[in-house]
């Protein structure tokens, strides 16, 4: 454990934390474990375009920001917050660009035009839970609560195209949240929802008691072996994802690779 003071730090486990390590320890320990690795994170594109769409909608459903609210002033907050980081060239970055407009402007039209009823709680919340030897945290893009006291998660996704209700029942992050949920409101009913905004098509999950049951035993047991993994001793296994991967420079030094 870290320590804070005099009072030691429980190591804390997060949704990419979970995906990061179930894909690749070694990838783990070059993102979350070593210092020295973080010079060979590259700047991504797609990053880019998700993290400037977040920030706008983030804008768009927060009560307080009362400055968000109409297409115009969306556009204008989408000028106001592009990053540019990740591009190859100045042609890809204006055709992202002008991607990212439209499904702005058609996201907003839908919202305006087509209410849900729903109201917003909660936008760029972060929820966390202690099980006792680690911390289960999860950053969720908005919480929204409907007229029968149903509490549901919102994520965007800005690189996908379509999305199932089974795509969201699967979803680690998207369970991870919904259990956190539930354990700040035991009293609601709970479920999740993935908004797939290049095609504005959109899918739900709520699990049952049993599932969430059942997926906080699977999820404390993966956290468990994260925080107790010795990843020193890890050696690199070639993997498809090992092309795109910013490490891939380290593990190509091991002679077994």
């Amino acid at each position: 454990m870290r320590q804070t003071g005099n009072v030691p730090r429980k190591p804390s486990v997060s949704p990419s934390k979970i995906t990061t390590y179930l894909a690749c320890p070694v990838k783990f320990r070059y993102t979350y474990l070593d210092p020295r690795a973080r010079w060979l994170l590259r700047s991504k594109s797609y990053y880019s375009f998700g993290t400037t769409l977040h920030r706008v909608l983030q804008r768009f459903h927060d009560s307080g920001d009362t400055g968000v609210e109409t297409t115009s002033e969306v556009l204008a907050a989408y000028e106001e917050s592009w990053i540019d980081a990740g591009y190859n060239s100045a042609e890809e970055m204006a055709e992202a660009f002008g991607e990212g407009r439209q499904i702005l402007e058609r996201y907003v039209g839908d919202a305006l035009s087509q209410p849900t009823g729903a109201k917003t709680l909660f936008v760029e919340r972060q929820f966390r839970f202690d099980f006792g030897d680690f911390v289960l945290i999860g950053r969720v893009d908005r919480v929204d609560e409907y007229e029968d006291g149903t509490l549901e998660v919102v994520d965007y996704k800005s690189g996908r195209q379509s999305v199932t209700d089974e795509d969201v029942a699967a979803d680690i992050a998207m369970n991870c949240y919904q259990l956190l949920l539930k354990k700040k409101f035991p009293d609601r009913n709970v479920r999740s929802r993935i908004i797939a905004l290049r095609s504005a098509s959109s899918a739900s999950h709520s699990m049952s008691d049993i599932e969430l049951e059942e997926f906080e035993r699977d999820i404390s047991m993966i956290a468990r072996e994260i925080i107790t993994e010795n990843f020193d001793e890890r050696k690199p296994v070639r993997k498809p994802m090992c092309e795109s991967c910013d490490f891939l420079v380290i593990c190509q030094q091991d002679p077994d690779f």
